[in-house]
């Protein structure tokens, strides 16, 4: 992290990975569709991206590519701004809270919902929210505005909502300080072997196959990337100084929660987070590199 950090180096990182998992694990769930669908969104391409930006309000494609980065505008575009004419934000929000209510109950199960850990676990996070800013992280300010559930596994997923936000938000500063635009990231990323399926990637942020090469291209070029789409030395150490900035633009709340308390919504994190892989929360298509 920092020289002036009290807590073990990437302890954040580690702290926020299955807490970002387990919030992701709504978005994939048969229940956020369905949600979706009541509400007469059945747009295939809507779910990957509406139930984050509703907390912006009544926003366009352009608000959008902006703040989730890596999201082709023209996919956007199809979808914006004529879905407001339908349906609100408020409906969406509503939809994705109650898709994570039923969808959490079903892969975590009643045992661990009413649990003592899940309790504890919602009350680390909320915790850990207490130190999150607002400035520059429009994603986060926007889900921060929401209110707190009070039910201890919606308290979680919603802390998390906002652990992950204010995340990501830090992220896309340290990718621009890197200089990769949106597809290069995406590829870089996925070089690492620790990221999506690009096949999966391509399809729900809107790119194409020549979008993608070109990317490539641009990275070989920059000496990132070699010629068999594997990052390089250089692409290798550009990749970990874009995790340690982010990490760096990301120590507040873990800073706050204190080392103890770090380690504990890890752990916790980790087990619910296991449980529910382990009832199929996530497609088989989403990882590995073909």
């Amino acid at each position: 992290m920092t020289e002036t950090s009290s807590l073990p180096p990437r302890a954040g990182r580690r702290c926020h990975n299955p807490l970002n998992a387990l919030h992701s694990t709504v978005y994939f769930s048969p229940e956020y569709a369905a949600e979706l669908a009541s509400i007469g969104i059945d747009d295939p391409e809507a779910p990957f991206f509406v139930g984050r930006v509703a907390a912006l309000g009544q926003v366009g494609p352009g608000v959008v590519a902006a703040a989730f980065y890596n999201y082709n505008h023209d996919l956007i575009a199809k979808v914006l701004p004529a879905l407001w004419e339908t349906v609100s934000p408020e409906a969406v929000l509503g939809a994705r809270m109650r898709a994570a209510d039923v969808a959490l109950r079903r892969l975590l199960g009643a045992e661990i919902i009413a649990s003592d850990e899940m309790a504890e676990a919602a009350e680390l996070a909320v915790r850990a929210t207490e130190a999150c800013t607002r400035q520059a992280r429009p994603l986060y300010a926007a889900h921060a505005d929401l209110p707190m559930p009070e039910v201890p596994h919606l308290a979680l997923w919603h802390a998390a909502t906002l652990l992950r936000e204010h995340r990501g938000d830090g992220h896309l500063a340290a990718l621009l300080t890197a200089g990769l635009d949106p597809v290069e990231a995406l590829v870089s990323h996925t070089a690492t072997g620790k990221g999506m399926n690009p096949r999966w990637v391509m399809r729900t942020r809107g790119w194409s196959q020549a979008d993608w090469d070109a990317a490539g291209e641009r990275l070989r070029k920059r000496g990132l990337l070699d010629a068999e789409g594997e990052l390089t030395e250089a692409g290798v150490a550009l990749r970990a100084d874009v995790e340690d900035t982010t990490d760096r633009l990301d120590l507040a709340p873990y800073e706050h929660l204190g080392a103890a308390g770090v380690e504990r919504l890890t752990e916790l994190g980790r087990g619910f987070l296991m449980t529910a892989a382990t009832a199929g929360a996530f497609p088989e298509t989403l990882v590995g590199k073909g």
